[in-house]
């Protein structure tokens, strides 16, 4: 049978028609908006990516279960068909998520941005990795998050440099509170169970008197030295310290026990956590609500 030119011109139109739609879906798989695909281990450095994204971004925070330590996470199946898809991943580093590296490694690719803040901050083996309670730290991240989605989306630097500024607008609550601290409060004597607190209370111009032993200890899920308990237990007994600050998401029975030995004593005793609580609160407003309580349990008499 003969075909006509007419009709093989509409049969070549519709072959390439085919051939274009297979190449947009090829290109654009489970992504109609043509968003960046970015992982977040944790929903802390989540929350900053997507505020500096916004709309140009889809953000996957892997751990934000509040009944859930971070430590001692264990990864899916679906962290890691999400991690092989992204385009962006941003872990902790510092041995806090060591599953998320793990999975990176797995799926290796030449187009995927990998971010890993323990390197970039250039932290030595062994640092404490509770870097999202550095302000200086969490400052230098937005600016790199910044510059990566820039490289993987040019066309939109404009509008992530303009998010990044809105974000360091909205970052001044709280970090005004932490200023106030600092210059009404200084080398307050406080206590933590936990290494947690550590980078804020150097922000805040506090003086953590806590046994290191006893809270490196409990961050890493390990028992403290006895000597570090009785020494911890002196200081509230003997009301060295003006307020507790306590790490809601690592308990364990000895955190406990120092928790209701401060309360025993009617030492303040301010909750913290690792992820942010509730989870859809924003990073600065979920700072912001810890750095008032802390302040207020400073400002408690004696």
């Amino acid at each position: 049978m003969k075909i006509s030119k007419k009709i093989l011109a509409l049969l070549v139109i519709l072959l390439l028609v085919l051939l274009g739609w297979f190449a947009v879906v090829k290109l654009k798989p489970n992504n109609p908006d043509n968003q960046i695909r970015v992982v977040a281990a944790e929903n802390f450095w989540g929350s900053l990516i997507n505020q500096i994204g916004g709309n140009r971004v889809n953000v996957t925070s892997v751990i934000s279960n509040p009944n859930i330590d971070p430590h001692e996470y264990e990864s899916n199946s679906a962290d890691a068909i999400a991690i092989s898809k992204a385009q962006l991943v941003v872990v902790n580093g510092e041995g806090y998520d060591s599953w998320a590296s793990q999975l990176v490694s797995a799926s290796p690719s030449s187009d995927r941005q990998v971010l890993n803040i323990a390197h970039f901050l250039n932290q030595p083996t062994g640092a404490n990795p509770h870097f999202w309670y550095n302000p200086s730290y969490v400052n230098r991240v937005d600016l790199k998050v910044t510059s990566l989605l820039i490289k993987i989306d040019p066309s939109s630097k404009s509008y992530f440099e303009h998010n990044l500024n809105l974000l360091n607008s909205k970052m001044q609550s709280y970090l005004n509170i932490i200023k106030f601290i600092k210059s009404h409060y200084p080398n307050e004597k406080v206590a933590a169970t936990e290494s947690i607190f550590v980078y804020m209370a150097h922000a805040m111009g506090l003086d953590l008197i806590s046994p290191p032993a006893f809270i490196t200890a409990v961050a890493e899920g390990n028992d403290p030295p006895a000597p570090s308990v009785v020494e911890f237990e002196n200081q509230l007994n003997q009301h060295q310290v003006k307020l507790l600050v306590y790490n809601v998401q690592t308990v364990t029975p000895l955190t406990s026990m120092i928790r209701s030995i401060a309360l025993k004593d009617k030492i303040p005793v301010v909750g913290i956590s690792e992820t942010i609580q509730p989870p859809n609160l924003s990073f600065e407003n979920w700072m912001k609500i810890e750095v008032t309580n802390i302040e207020q349990g400073l400002s408690l008499k004696k």
